[in-house]
C-alpha cells in the first residue's frame, strides 16, 4: 500500500529539481515496480515529454545533465488516457504496465508510467491513481523553483515575444467546476501576435478574458502585457467590468506609443444566479454551440482598448443557458490563409469532447488549414456551463470523468 504522507515527505526533503525523481523511486520501492515515468504534456498539445538525469536517451534535448525526450500523442495509450482519463492496464510477459492520469481540477498535467512485475491487484490499482494525483501537486509545487518542467515541455525555443506572452497566460490551461468547464489554448503564429486569455474563479462569480493585440513580436507581446496587467490589477482591486475596461483603455492611452491598441472581451458569470455580462471592445463575436446548433453570439460591438481616451464601456447581457458551450476565440481562427477552416463546424462535431480536447482539435484544425503556416496567433477559450446552483464537482483523483472526452 503506498503511503502518501511518506511519499511527501521524500518530496519535502528532495531538491525542487529532483522531486519527481523522489517520487519516481519512492513509488517504486512501494509498489515494487521496475520502473517509475513521469511524462509532462509538452506546450504544443500533440506530444508529452520525459524527462530524466539517468542514462542518455537517443535523440533527447539536453540541458547540462538534463534531458527532455518527446514522444508523439497521437494513436497511443498516452493519448487515450489523458483524453478519457482513465487508467491503462495492459499485459507485458508475465508483468504489466501501467498509465495514470496526473491531473489536477481537470488540467491534464502528464502522465505516470508503471512497469510491474505482476498484473496489479485492485487495491494497487487504487493506490497508483492517488499516487497520480499526488503527482500532480509535486509537480504544481516543484516548477515554482526551478526551470526543468518549463524547459522540458517546450519542444521548440521560445523567441523573446513568445517568452513574454507565455507569462501572461493563466497558470492552468483548464478548469472543472459544479458549474462550468473551462479550456483555453493559444495557437502562436511565426510571429507572435500578442494574443492573451485570462480567467479566474471567486466565490461568486468566473470572469474571462480574451485579447488580441495590434502588431507582432516584442511590440505586440509588450502591448499585451500592459493590457494584461492593468486588467489584473483593476480586478484585484474589486472593480466591475465597465471600470476593469475603462482602467485598461486609460492604462493604454497613458502608456502605449499613439496607434497602439489590444481588441478584447471580458466576461463575468455569477454563480448564483447563471446570468452573464460582457464587455466587447472590437473583437470577434464568440459561438455559441446550443441544441446541435452552431451560431455567433450577436453583440455590440465598442471601440478597442487603447483607442478613445477616457472612454466608458458598456456591459452587455450575455445569453447564457444551462447545456451551453461557448468558444471565444481571436481573428487568428479566421485569418484569410486559414479560409478552408469552417470553425463552427468544427464546433459543431465536438459536441462529445472535453473543453480540453475542444480546443486541442480546433487549434490542431487552424494548423491544418494553414499548413502550420499562422500569419496571426490563433487564441481560443471552450466554457461548458452546466448551470444550477452552486455546488462541489464529481471527482476521482483529479478529474470528472463523466465529463470526460469518450476513447477515440
Amino acid at each position: 500500500m503506498i503511503d502518501v504522507g511518506a511519499l511527501l515527505e521524500k518530496v519535502e526533503a528532495a531538491a525542487p529539481i529532483e522531486a519527481v525523481e523522489a517520487v519516481a523511486a519512492t513509488l517504486g520501492e512501494m509498489l515494487h515496480a521496475r520502473t517509475v515515468t513521469l511524462l509532462v504534456a509538452d506546450f504544443s498539445g500533440r506530444a508529452v515529454v520525459r524527462l530524466t538525469s539517468a542514462d542518455p536517451i537517443a535523440g533527447a534535448r539536453e540541458q547540462g545533465v538534463e534531458q527532455a525526450e518527446t514522444l508523439p500523442l497521437p494513436g497511443t495509450a498516452y493519448e487515450e488516457v489523458l483524453r478519457t482519463q482513465r487508467l491503462h492496464v495492459e499485459t507485458v510477459g508475465e508483468g504489466a504496465r501501467v498509465i495514470a492520469p496526473v491531473t489536477d481540477r481537470g488540467d491534464a498535467i502528464g502522465l505516470l508510467d508503471l512497469e510491474m512485475p505482476h498484473l496489479p491487484s485492485p487495491e494497487e490499482i487504487a493506490d497508483i491513481s492517488s499516487a497520480a494525483h499526488a503527482l500532480a501537486y509535486v509537480v504544481i509545487a516543484a516548477r515554482r523553483h526551478t526551470d526543468l518542467f518549463e524547459w522540458g515541455q517546450r519542444s521548440t525555443p521560445f523567441a523573446l515575444a513568445a517568452e513574454i506572452q507565455r507569462r501572461l497566460l493563466p497558470a492552468s490551461y483548464t478548469c472543472e467546476a459544479g458549474q462550468f468547464t473551462l479550456a483555453g489554448w493559444l495557437e502562436p503564429a511565426t510571429s507572435v501576435g500578442g494574443d492573451t486569455f485570462d480567467y479566474t474563479l471567486d466565490r461568486h462569480s468566473l470572469q474571462v478574458s480574451i485579447t488580441d493585440a495590434v502588431g507582432h513580436q516584442v511590440p505586440a507581446a509588450l502591448l499585451a502585457t500592459l493590457l494584461v496587467g492593468s486588467l489584473r490589477n483593476g480586478r484585484r482591486r474589486g472593480m466591475g467590468l465597465a471600470e476593469q475596461a475603462r482602467y485598461a483603455n486609460d492604462s493604454l492611452a497613458a502608456h502605449a506609443d499613439p496607434g497602439q491598441f489590444v481588441t478584447g472581451q471580458l466576461l463575468r458569470v455569477a454563480l448564483d444566479t447563471g446570468k452573464a455580462w460582457i464587455v466587447n471592445a472590437g473583437h470577434p463575436p464568440p459561438l455559441r454551440l446550443r441544441d446541435g446548433r452552431v451560431e455567433e453570439v450577436s453583440l455590440e460591438i465598442e471601440a478597442p482598448f487603447g483607442v478613445v481616451p477616457g472612454k466608458s464601456f458598456g456591459v452587455q447581457p450575455f445569453p447564457l443557458e444551462p447545456g451551453d458551450r461557448l468558444v471565444f476565440l481571436t481573428d487568428g481562427m479566421l485569418e484569410r490563409n486559414a479560409a478552408s477552416l469552417d470553425v463552427a463546424a468544427a464546433l459543431a462535431g465536438s459536441a462529445d469532447l472535453h473543453p480540453r480536447e475542444v480546443v486541442h482539435e480546433l487549434g490542431a484544425a487552424v494548423l491544418r488549414a494553414t499548413g502550420g503556416d499562422l500569419r496571426d496567433d490563433a487564441t481560443m477559450v471552450c466554457l461548458d456551463w452546466y448551470g444550477g446552483p452552486p455546488r462541489s464537482r464529481v471527482t476521482e483523483r483529479g478529474a470528472d470523468r463523466d465529463r470526460a472526452s469518450a476513447p477515440s
